[in-house]
């Protein structure tokens, strides 16, 4: 059975919604950080800390996209954006699943990718196993 995460824009978060775009470079800007600091280190971390590709499909366009593993101990993260009424207001969210088949290193490297999304954006996290972490300022 698939796993979900949500990384939810709330109150007091630095940014109210994304685009599949700004979220692909964010992607991307990690994986960069991690290159650098591979580089400060003297090996290639950013392949050990971001083993995938992103891709996406056709029928998938503007909705989702998804990681592709590039060895075997990871197989696929599909993540997209999305939004959903919260009483009046309308609430968006960064979706991470992990799909049928997905290995221990995919839900490892997705909660890994999801804290640091929440933690960059102070979002609200609800992880694969339901618990919920609160990065966004509260009082």
């Amino acid at each position: 059975m698939a796993q979900s995460a949500y990384i939810k824009f709330v109150e007091g978060s630095s940014i109210s919604s994304l685009t599949l775009d700004e979220l692909k470079q964010q992607l991307e800007h990690y994986r960069e950080q991690l290159a650098l600091t591979g580089k400060q280190l003297g090996w290639e971390y950013d392949d050990a800390g971001f083993p995938y590709t992103i891709e996406s499909k056709p029928e998938a366009e503007g909705k989702w996209f998804f990681l592709k593993g590039t060895n075997p101990l990871y197989k696929y993260i599909v993540m997209g954006v999305g939004t959903e009424k919260n009483g009046d207001a309308e609430r968006h969210f960064v979706q991470m699943v992990l799909p049928d088949g997905c290995t221990h290193g995919d839900k490892s490297k997705g909660n890994e990718f999801s804290k640091y999304l929440g933690k960059l954006w102070k979002a609200e996290l609800q992880l694969f196993n339901g618990r919920t972490m609160y990065f966004n300022p509260r009082k």
